[in-house]
């Protein structure tokens, strides 16, 4: 099992930047893909990013040039970041962490964090 544990929400003006992190802990030596995904009031949740364990990285087009993700171990934790410039009022969602892991790349989520981007 892993857990994962988000930080890193808040409210910012348009145009600001926050930056999200996750730490993951537990097995983390089966963790395969990391990602954030974001749902808005009324919509799907949505992949935003995701990194893989070569640090290949994938984002949706709506971000591409805003934000930055990454991933870094530990001795006993996996830290999952992500930076978000220039940030907008359709990027305010709750923003979830997730992992793939093992070898039937069972799918964990971490509890959300608010992203409200608001003058």
């Amino acid at each position: 099992q892993v857990q994962l544990v988000e930080s890193g929400g808040g409210l910012v003006q348009p145009g600001g930047s926050l930056r999200l992190s996750c730490a993951a802990s537990g097995n983390i030596f089966s963790i395969h893909t990391m990602g954030w995904y974001r749902q808005a009031p009324g919509k799907e949740r949505e992949l935003v990013a995701r990194i893989n364990r070569g640090n290949s990285t994938t984002y949706v087009d709506s971000v591409k040039g805003r934000f930055t993700i990454s991933r870094n171990n530990a001795k006993n934790t996996v830290y999952l970041q992500m930076q978000m410039n220039s940030l907008k009022p359709e990027d305010t969602a709750v923003y979830y962490c997730n992992a793939l892991v093992g070898a039937f790349y069972q799918g964990y989520w971490g509890q959300g964090t608010q992203v409200t981007v608001s003058s």
